[in-house]
């Protein structure tokens, strides 16, 4: 808003409490507890809203400002006065139609109320209406028509004179043997029970007749308007729409095209219902122009900074906690998307429920001032439209932000889980590893949180971060439908018992008969025979009566005692009924339905069925691996046990088999039934005898832990092997508290362990602006320490500046033809427009993520290499490049005319991978990355203790000539290598593909005085999902520099980014060692780190003590270490 709130403080004086922010907390914890009960209900209610308003005739086209403010009344007195003729007696005496006059301006104000009736059989005569207080000061006027009566009453005194003429009472009914009928023959003004023939609203004229009533009033307010009048109007609606574009162009860059600006508009739109609504039921007149005039610049002024502070805030809230549990900060507490919301609440609620109380205050005093005109009641409907608007923005919107970040959630749960399996990851590991990925855990009641084997236990789905039974969401569903079915029904039902009396006996009066100056034209000449030159008269339109019959006991007013009925046409239950049941069959609200039912169909999909999407959809012959049940080692091994909780079965129990365990097919037959009853000393038997393959323990034994433990048994009992298998058992070989699971299909087969490795970190290197701490994996000594003295020097000078230059994985498959011919005309196809753009949209049909970039081809006789080169977002992509390239082959030979295409290999060395070869180095091969930092002369010669020109003739000397002698083949550098070994272990990367990662050159240059060191890596291969990444202690180094699984927005981002780190670690490890080497450090270091003494001469090893296969004898220093 213009007011500059931003100036004032964010929270509360100190010292004093926040008088906002518990108040509107809470309301936003009970809307997010239950997001689609708040959305549902609210709009609900605004669609109630909105047919309420149709039948008080709200929406009329012409007003006057009438009696100022008239709480409380009939509210037909009130419509009744709008669309009056204002004419002025002129000194001739002759009346003249004014508009914009001021009561003040005027000698003396009269209104010219006409009553028009329908033409009468058994009542000639029209008496003026005996319940007419005497004290009125109503004087009856000669009117035009003999049906039809006309009043002169004072300006002031309008509204009371209409409340007494609502209904008139004719007396008692005579019947044909002149005898007294017991019901009452009554006139009631169908302003005060129907619609008026006049009426110009909405409801009565129907969309098509108000739109071009609206639009011929519309041109006439323009004819008759000053030109400053239409640039003012003109400036405001220009200025309105562009206020909405900078909704959604904010929304956008919070990360929402569409529907968070549109859920906001519809926010805004209920509130503007509920404000109209409340402020006609107080008595303020309103209508179109008067809010054609004054909401663009309401709109302008106000503006929508407060839904997008809340959402950024709830947005950026959500942001960190998933960020905290990520990282494991908050393990033992539950984080959920209520309280994301709840916390963003309270840190922006002060600020944004502060602007509205400054609003509405304004709003107040121009509703409170003495400004004549519309300025008063639009500024009473815009205060209320800001309250509306502050209730709804922290309960239907912050109810829309749950929905919001649930969707988020799901595509997150869903985006990773079909990355890993298209990286060739099982279902089952992508599910699992997508579920420990996912925010938010699911949380009970008490904040705690519930694992996936109990979701699994109870059947129940995680929804907006909370346990929910399958159950609930049906008979929600249930209750939703049910509900709509009732009230058509209901509709159908009560049509028999409906009153259409009432409307039945009204005589149609055409318009021509209501033409307000054409009936008061008497009643006029009688009034300027009295009045005074100046005098202003409001004529009104006729007030149209009609007659109904009613028994004494039931006369539907309210000066008499209505019935009870159900479906009295007049009961308070039925109004209210019929109010809903109309409301079905108006043309706006029938859409609005329709379009609330396609929304809840899209919301279901997404949110409703995310128990599909769970590991539950599995593929058939996965093996579903339970919790580890309890292992029974025999004594000789007792490190091996894994002592777990026992499990609970609630299934019915399995009868055991009988028969004497000694024999192994009795042991087989209890393997297939329930492998929980076998020992494992038994299982090992059954390996040992060929029964049970070791490859095939995970399966059988269904529990990944009791298999590692039993497989070492196995290996270590193998007679060929023996001589060295015969301490694995217990050896320092770690096996105990690991996730096998996630090993099992995905990262290792036969697993009998895993291996502990030092992980040290460098840094923080500032790279492109951002600090980052390298973690190394590796036992080479002072590599950590060499690379940590790079990033200081780096960070000197500023830090590393990156740049990719490609990004492409490639799959080189080879096939054969029957003769040259034939292979040459593949190739000519490949090159060619037609087949480049088959095999891309064959490619590209077989996963979201990789997109084929280009095809290279080379010949060699009649074998055909083809090299794809394709984008694979956040994995390395080797998986799935490979399912695309046999897809796109299978096009080629079926549909494009080479059936006599022979594959012989989908990889033929063309790629290349995980070997050295000049096409990575000269095309690249996935993320091509240079890498540049600027060492200040006083950091080179410092700290790096050597001078600029000697390391750049040490680079020409070492890493260019030396290497060109060699003929190396990217090896221009001086251990690339190194850094990308350690930081693959450390990342859960690839380590075969160090070979071609490591592909390197190292350029210095001397300017202005400084070091300009760059190096270039043109085959990066690298991935954030997939492989070795879906491991907790990699996952963890991955978190440690905020590039773990798929990046939510952009498809790739953090693969890049993990390249871009990988460089800049190199460019400080070629930095430390070519200056160590320049300075004639490297062996002194090494030895100041890796020695506690200086070397001397090794003695001769003692010989073990014992021996085997017949007394041959092992070194000690070669025997494997023992636990014991």
């Amino acid at each position: 808003m213009i007011i500059p709130t931003h100036l004032l403080p964010s929270g509360p004086p100190k010292g004093f409490p926040d008088p906002f922010t518990p108040l509107f907390s809470l309301l936003s914890k009970r809307a997010t507890a239950h997001p689609i009960h708040t959305i549902v209900a609210i709009a609900l209610l605004a669609s109630a809203t909105y047919v309420a308003l149709l039948e008080v005739s709200l929406f009329e086209t012409r007003s006057d400002d009438g009696l100022g403010w008239g709480f409380g009344g009939n509210d037909w007195t009130k419509t009744a006065l709008n669309g009056a003729a204002t004419v002025q007696l002129s000194q001739k005496g002759d009346w003249e139609e004014v508009n914009g006059l001021r009561q003040s301006e005027a000698a003396s104000r009269l209104s010219l109320v006409t009553l028009s009736f329908p033409p009468s059989q058994q009542h000639q005569a029209i008496a003026v209406p005996s319940n007419v207080s005497a004290k009125s000061a109503a004087k009856p006027l000669p009117v035009t028509s003999s049906n039809s009566l006309a009043f002169s009453v004072p300006y002031e005194e309008t509204t009371s004179f209409l409340s007494q003429v609502g209904v008139i009472s004719t007396g008692k009914e005579i019947d044909a043997d002149g005898l007294l009928n017991e019901q009452q023959i009554f006139w009631v003004a169908n302003e005060a029970g129907g619609k008026n023939i006049s009426d110009n609203s909405l409801s009565a004229l129907g969309l098509v007749g108000w739109v071009q009533n609206s639009w011929e009033s519309f041109i006439g307010l323009i004819k008759n308007a000053e030109s400053l009048d239409i640039a003012i109007m003109a400036f405001g609606y220009l200025s309105m729409h562009s206020t909405f574009v900078s909704l959604f162009l904010s929304m956008r860059r919070l990360g929402s095209n569409f529907w968070l600006a549109t859920t906001v508009l519809f926010s805004s739109g209920f509130a503007f219902f509920f404000a109209c609504f409340t402020t006609h039921r107080l008595g303020v007149p309103i209508n179109l122009i008067l809010l054609s005039e004054g909401l663009p610049f309401l709109v302008v002024i106000v503006g929508f900074e407060k839904p997008i502070i809340l959402t950024k805030a709830v947005l950026e809230a959500s942001a960190a906690q998933r960020r905290k549990a990520i990282q494991n900060q908050d393990r033992n507490k539950g984080t959920s998307i209520q309280i994301a919301v709840s916390e963003a609440v309270q840190q922006v609620g002060f600020s944004i429920v502060r602007d509205f109380v400054i609003e509405i205050a304004i709003l107040a005093l121009g509703a409170a001032s003495s400004i004549q005109g519309g300025f008063r009641r639009f500024c009473f409907l815009a205060l209320w439209i800001l309250v509306f608007d502050c209730i709804l923005l922290f309960t239907f919107y912050t109810a829309i932000l749950s929905v919001k970040l649930e969707i988020n959630r799901i595509k997150r749960h869903v985006a990773l889980r079909k990355a890993l399996e298209d990286d060739g990851v099982s279902r089952r590991v992508a599910e699992s590893v997508a579920r420990e990925n996912e925010w938010p855990k699911v949380i009970d009641k008490d904040g705690k949180l519930i694992s996936d084997d109990e979701l699994s236990k109870d059947g129940t789905t995680n929804i907006f971060g909370r346990k929910v039974k399958d159950s609930n969401i049906k008979a929600f569903k249930v209750l939703t439908v049910t509900g709509f079915l009732f009230v058509n029904i209901l509709n159908t039902v009560i049509l028999p018992f409906r009153d259409h009396s009432a409307t039945s006996v009204v005589t149609p009066i055409t318009p021509s008969q209501l033409n307000a100056l054409s009936i008061a034209k008497r009643g006029l000449e009688s009034i300027a025979q009295s009045a005074t030159p100046g005098t202003i008269v409001e004529v009104l339109h006729p007030v149209i009566f009609r007659p109904v019959v009613h028994d004494d006991s039931s006369l539907p007013f309210p000066t008499t005692q209505q019935n009870s009925n159900l479906f009295t046409e007049d009961a308070v239950g039925s109004r209210v009924m019929q109010s809903l049941l109309k409301s079905l069959e108006d043309p706006i609200l029938s859409k609005w339905v329709f379009v609330i039912l396609a929304m809840s169909i899209v919301l279901n999909g997404y949110l409703f069925n995310a128990a599909r999407w769970s590991v539950k959809d599995t593929h058939v012959g996965e093996v579903e691996v339970p919790a580890p049940v309890k292992a029974m080692l025999p004594p000789a091994a007792p490190k091996v046990s894994i002592p777990v909780p026992e499990i609970i079965s609630t299934e019915a129990p399995i009868e055991k088999p009988t028969g004497d365990r000694s024999d192994v097919n009795v042991l087989v037959n209890i393997l297939k039934s329930d492998p929980k009853e076998l020992s494992d000393t038994e299982v090992l038997r059954l390996c040992q005898v060929g029964k049970l393959p070791i490859y095939a323990l995970e399966k059988q034994l269904k529990d990944t832990s009791r298999a590692v433990a039993i497989r070492r048994r196995v290996v270590a009992g193998t007679k060929s092997t023996i001589t060295n298998s015969q301490y694995l058992a217990e050896s320092k070989l770690p096996q105990l508290h690991y996730d096998y699971d996630r090993v099992l299909g995905a990262c290792c087969e036969n697993v009998i362990g895993y291996l502990p490795l030092p992980v040290g970190v460098a840094g923080p290197l500032v790279i492109d602006g951002e600090s980052y701490w390298i973690p190394m994996a590796t036992t080479e000594g002072v590599l950590v320490a060499s690379t940590h003295r790079g990033c200081k020097s780096i960070n000197s000078g500023g830090g590393v500046t990156t740049v990719i230059t490609g990004d492409g994985m490639t799959r080189g498959p080879c096939v054969s033809f029957a003769s040259l011919a034939r292979a040459g005309a593949a190739k000519l196809w490949l090159d060619s427009e037609e087949g480049q753009k088959i095999m891309k949209d064959a490619f590209n049909s077989t996963s979201r993520f990789a997109r084929l970039q280009t095809i290279k081809c080379a010949l060699a006789g009649t074998y055909l290499y083809i090299r794809f080169k394709t984008t694979t977002g956040d994995a390395m992509g080797m998986n799935m490049i490979s399912k695309g390239v046999e897809h796109a082959l299978s096009v080629m030979a079926n549909d494009a005319g080479f059936d006599d295409m022979e594959i012989i290999s989908v990889s033929g060395n063309y790629c290349t991978d995980k070997k050295p070869a000049a096409i990575n180095w000269i095309e690249g091969r996935g993320k091509s990355v240079v890498a540049e930092a600027i060492i200040p002369k006083d950091t080179v010669e410092n700290t790096l203790k050597i001078t600029v020109d000697a390391l750049i003739e040490l680079n020409i000397s070492k890493n260019f000539i030396g290497s060109a002698m060699a003929g190396s083949v990217g090896g221009f550098n001086a251990h690339a290598a190194n850094i990308v070994a350690a930081v693959f272990l450390a990342t859960g990367q690839d380590p075969a593909q160090v070979v071609e990662s490591a592909n390197c050159i190292t350029v210095m240059r001397k300017v202005n005085g400084n070091l300009q060191i760059s190096v270039s890596m043109p085959s990066i291969e690298v991935g954030t999902i997939g492989g070795g990444t879906i491991l907790e202690p990699q996952g963890a180094m991955l978190d440690l520099l905020g590039v773990r699984g798929p990046h939510p927005t952009t498809p790739g981002t953090n693969a890049q980014q993990l390249a871009r780190i990988v460089a800049g670690a190199v460019l400080a490890g070629e930095l430390s060692l070519c200056s160590a080497l320049a300075a004639g450090h490297l062996v002194r270091s090494h030895m100041q780190h890796n020695r506690s003494a200086a070397p001397t001469r090794s003695s001769t090893p003692a010989v073990g003590n014992g021996s085997v296969n017949g007394g041959a004898v092992m070194p000690a220093g070669l025997t494997m270490t023992r636990a014991n």
